[in-house]
């Protein structure tokens, strides 16, 4: 009775004592652990707390057990007239519990008469912070940066680090180290391959393994015992903070508790403890309770520095060194700091040489948690599975291949719907079955992606051995904070092509539409200003080549392609009143797709309404020709034209002088060309702002006359004199007959765009005499011949090689 009698009165006043707290606006756990180191603590405030804390009343001893020993006691005390001033009011509060229904709740629940009298809530659920106030609110960090003594140590230690993960996610903070790849497996199957690692690895001194889901003391078992375990999955870049024990997930200006976010629902790796401490108690079912665990906080991480956690830890690398050994199960930040590694800038497509690279991207994405479904919504795609597997898998390839070879960035992904077993292991087992489709869909495609992104640390993983072969990688860097990049190895299916591991737990909403946006192929490589000022920078030329139809637009391309060299498809108007729309549309999605620069302009526009039109229909650059107008007037038509070209960011092209000869049409006779007059250059380029001049110094549109060609090379000269200083470039129309002496000192006089149509024009026509049985075999060798000259242009110019 006695015994009795004081537990109903330690829990009645624990109960008493978290809602007083509750009412005081305090966080009930901390109070809780507060308390537990406290000299008010009880063995029965310690045991039965806890249950107030998680709101589980399942009934370990039941409320109304003490309904009927305090009501012992206080008959007994009656009898023998003492008065139990205190157990008669604790058993008041238990017969008021079983009175409101709880009596055959645990008898914990006796913390709810106060809730309901109060109003308030005991249960230890977490607050959700404001994350930039509590980091704020925390001590500054250390003022010395310890990566170079940590560098040092490494240096010091002949002994090689060996990093065990069961995902790729885990290289989210280094770069330039080989990975070896493996696949994530059950508990069981975890803890039987870390063991075989683990005997191929004893010669190895230190292990350091990423927390996500193996078990550390497969290593033990292998490795022997460790001095201790280290627990730190902080992690940055994914939003990953520990405080006060507590671990953290940030979503924007949130700090979550880690047991309230989806990360922790996870059928097969699912936890309950947001508390480290805790966690580790539920992780090892007991075997290593809250109280065995001791915590670093950031007070003495900030305020005591290396020397005070030295203290408490004996220094990891220090100790390291003098035999001590650690195992520590960490998140990829740890990774990065034991090893000494400098934080590297995010890398871009450009920084790995694969701009060229025609095919789209190969994003997938098997990560189900939230993030990654809220991620895959704002990146405004949206697939189905309602076809049978087999079906959807080769539907699948197929289509992927389809959209790769387009040069189209491709997703595949799997259903949005969370689907679990009864157990964790047939949960981890339906994941399989997807990951496998997934696997066998990608081992199918058969185009070699630009790149590929795998979303989720399950899915990168298996993508990577299974379906792509991967032995190994080099971890480049990352594409994005906490977001993994690699280059895969000689074995694997495409050797060199970067492999993005984007975890399903980093990143906001719009990571991964920003993230494939930054990676997608450009849809222009250059404008025609870049190419020509490319030129400039490099003492060559560009050619632009007049097209009519497809196989012109498909020379060109191909000729460009094949020697390396920028290029220009070139409309003029009459081909334009024949091709219309189409042909614009054609060369503009040949320039778009083409592994080089290749740009679209359009040629000599002599009236408003063809060049307005022209900048509508999405040309890089025009050319406004004013030549047949008075100087004043073509000041003025030019003028006009490029205030609305360059509002478009359209590169504006104008000839001053007039040259004779046909084209498409078109004839200058003899007596009406004009060369082109400095002085009035000057004042011309000053007026319009236009950004390239074309000149008329002695050259024609068609056919050279039989003497060959009289190009006056000193007002060239005194041109380029006056263009350079006005960041002005020059253009020369008619360089078809010119010979290569001419076309060397025109360019090493400041030409860096020729006009190239006669030669093109006659090959095509001379293919035409050929006798062919087919039109396609017409066709193909009209566009041979014309790719041949462009070519040798291409050349003469010297921009074969400058792509």
């Amino acid at each position: 009775m006695v015994n009795q009698l004081l537990a109903g009165v330690h829990i009645a006043s624990g109960a008493e004592a978290m809602a007083f707290g509750a009412r005081l606006g305090l966080n009930t756990r901390i109070l809780f652990d507060f308390i537990t180191n406290s000299e008010g603590s009880s063995w029965m405030f310690e045991n039965r707390v806890p249950h107030m804390l998680d709101n589980d009343y399942t009934p370990h001893s039941a409320l109304d057990i003490f309904v009927k020993d305090l009501g012992i006691v206080s008959h007994e005390c009656s009898v023998r007239k003492v008065p139990l001033h205190i157990s008669t009011v604790a058993h008041q509060l238990f017969l008021s519990g079983s009175a409101a229904g709880w009596g055959r709740q645990d008898d914990a629940g006796v913390v709810k008469v106060y809730e309901t009298l109060t109003g308030v809530k005991v249960e230890g659920k977490l607050p959700v912070l404001k994350k930039d106030f509590i980091l704020k609110s925390l001590p500054g960090e250390w003022p010395v940066d310890p990566i170079g003594e940590i560098q040092r140590l490494n240096l010091e230690s002949s002994k090689t680090l060996v990093v065990l993960d069961d995902d790729p996610t885990g290289t989210q903070t280094v770069h330039d180290i080989e990975v070896l790849t493996e696949w994530s497996l059950s508990s069981d199957k975890a803890t039987a391959l870390i063991k075989d690692i683990c005997r191929n690895l004893h010669a190895a001194t230190k292990s350091i393994e990423n927390a996500d889901y193996t078990e550390a003391d497969a290593a033990v078992s292998v490795l022997g015992e460790m001095d201790a375990w280290i627990i730190c999955p902080f992690f940055l870049q994914g939003g990953r903070y520990t405080i006060g024990d507590i671990h953290y997930v940030a979503d924007s200006d949130q700090l979550i508790p880690a047991a309230d976010t989806g990360f922790a629902k996870d059928a097969a790796f699912g936890y309950k403890s947001s508390n480290l401490r805790e966690w580790v108690e539920e992780k090892t079912a007991g075997r290593i309770p809250a109280s065995g665990v001791t915590s670093v906080s950031i007070q003495l991480l900030r305020k005591g520095g290396p020397d005070t956690v030295c203290e408490r830890l004996c220094s990891l690398q220090k100790a390291e060194l003098r035999g001590k050994r650690f195992l520590c199960r960490t998140a990829a930040s740890f990774v990065s700091a034991r090893i000494g590694i400098i934080p590297k800038a995010p890398i871009f497509p450009k920084d790995l040489g694969i701009n060229k690279e025609r095919n789209g991207g190969l994003i997938v994405v098997g990560s189900y948690v939230p993030k990654t479904t809220k991620q895959v919504s704002v990146a405004k795609v949206a697939m189905s599975s309602t076809e049978e597997r087999e079906e959807e898998i080769s539907r699948a390839a197929e289509m992927a291949d389809i959209f790769l070879t387009a040069r189209k960035d491709t997703l595949i992904m799997t259903s949005r719907e969370l689907i679990t077993g009864k157990t964790p292991s047939e949960s981890l087992e339906i994941n399989f079955k997807v990951s496998s489709a997934l696997v066998e869909i990608v081992r199918r495609i058969s185009t070699k992606p630009r790149y590929i992104l795998a979303k989720g640390g399950i899915t990168s993983s298996d993508l990577a051995t299974k379906a792509l072969e991967a032995k190994c990688a080099k971890i480049v860097g990352q594409a994005l904070a906490g977001v993994p990049l690699w280059q895969l190895g000689p074995e694997s299916r495409h050797l060199g092509v970067p492999y993005i591991v984007f975890p399903g737990n980093v990143g906001d909403n719009s990571a991964l539409a920003e993230l494939v946006k930054s990676w997608a192929r450009p849809v222009r490589l250059s404008s025609t200003k870049e190419l020509l000022l490319n030129a400039e920078k490099g003492g060559y030329a560009v050619g632009a080549f007049n097209v009519y139809n497809l196989e012109g637009v498909e020379a060109v391309v191909a000729a460009a392609e094949e020697e390396q060299s920028p290029a220009i498809l070139q409309i003029h108007p009459g081909a334009l009143k024949q091709g219309g729309i189409p042909l614009v549309a054609c060369c503009i999605s040949a320039a778009e797709q083409a592994s080089v620069p290749i740009t679209v302009h359009f040629d000599h526009g002599t009236s408003k309404q063809d060049l307005v039109e022209a900048l509508e229909l999405g040309f890089d650059s025009v050319m406004v020709d004013g030549s047949h107008l008075s100087f004043t007037e073509n000041v003025s038509y030019t003028k006009f034209v490029a205030f609305f070209a360059h509002s478009k960011g359209v590169l504006v092209e104008a000839e001053l002088g007039r040259l004779s000869g046909t084209e498409d049409d078109l004839t200058v006779e003899d007596y009406e060309a004009r060369l082109t007059d400095v002085k009035q250059a000057q004042e011309f380029i000053d007026e319009t702002g236009i950004d390239a001049l074309a000149v008329c110094i002695g050259n024609v549109h068609g056919k050279y006359p039989e003497s060959g060609p009289n190009l006056r090379l000193d007002l060239l000269k005194d041109l380029y004199a006056l263009s350079s200083k006005k960041g002005v470039l020059l253009v020369l129309h008619g360089a078809s007959g010119l010979p290569k002496e001419l076309i060397k000192e025109c360019i090493e006089h400041g030409v860096r765009k020729f006009n190239v149509n006669t030669e093109v024009r006659k090959a095509y026509m001379d293919s035409l005499s050929n006798s062919k049985k087919d039109l396609v075999h017409i066709m193909a060798s009209a566009k041979e011949a014309m790719k041949a000259v462009i070519a040798e242009k291409m050349h003469l110019f010297g921009s074969a090689g400058k792509a």
